[in-house]
């Protein structure tokens, strides 16, 4: 028998960025929020651009100003 809770469902985390005309680009795919987060955050402070993360559904989860 297979514990079902024990089961780990991953998650899809893309990090995009906003470009000089409002339209948001596609950087980068990651499978931990907290890293996608953190790789948002430092992008965000060394180019000066909006960043954020949105989920495979394509739902807003964080906002990363510079």
């Amino acid at each position: 028998m297979v514990n079902s809770s024990a089961q780990k469902v991953m998650t899809r985390v893309d990090i995009q960025w906003q470009d000089q005309f409002g339209r948001w680009q596609r950087f980068q795919e990651k499978h931990n929020q907290a890293d996608a987060f953190r790789t948002a955050q430092a992008r965000a402070r060394s180019t000066g651009k909006r960043h954020r993360l949105v989920d495979a559904n394509g739902q807003l989860l964080d906002l990363v100003e510079p």
